[in-house]
């Protein structure tokens, strides 16, 4: 139901990791931000880390199937003397871009943010939900039944 998108910018992260460069990103190109994403009955979760990152500073969209989570680290407001002895922490803007299946309930996103992590729930389309079809037996002339309206037993 969830695709991610822009396998250059998954690239890039595979890089960085690899190399153990944190890139700063800027608004034009953004470093991706790590996540998981899981279904967990009928809704699905998408949980990004983005520790350091204030509510204010993230931005979620949802334009037709395509959601997009941006952020921005800020650097620390630090005093007129401090001098940075160790700056390891990536900074700058951070984004993600998912393509959402139609089964899944764009108008109903909800999300979160607590301990670092932006948790953003999609639910499953009504639709979506897997159902149990019945099966009835009776003697039709070629050993198949014709389901009439009221025969049809969906149930979730």
């Amino acid at each position: 139901m969830l695709m991610r998108t822009d396998t250059f910018r998954e690239l890039d992260r595979f890089a960085q990791q690899a190399l153990g460069t944190p890139g700063s990103g800027t608004w034009s190109r953004p470093t991706a931000i790590p996540m998981d994403s899981y279904r967990n009955d009928d809704e699905f979760v998408v949980a990004f880390d983005l520790p350091g990152v204030a509510p204010d500073a993230i931005e979620i969209n949802v334009e037709r199937n395509l959601l997009t989570v941006r952020a921005e680290r800020r650097p620390p407001s630090l005093g007129e003397g401090a001098r940075v002895q160790v700056s390891e922490r990536p900074l700058g803007v951070f984004s993600r871009q998912l393509f959402l299946g139609d089964g899944l309930d764009t108008d109903r996103i909800e999300a979160s943010h607590e301990n670092g992590v932006l948790a953003v729930r999609i639910p499953v389309k009504e639709q979506a939900k897997p159902r149990r079809v019945a099966i009835t037996s009776g003697g039709s002339p070629e050993g198949h039944q014709r389901l009439t309206g009221a025969q049809k037993v969906i149930s979730a």
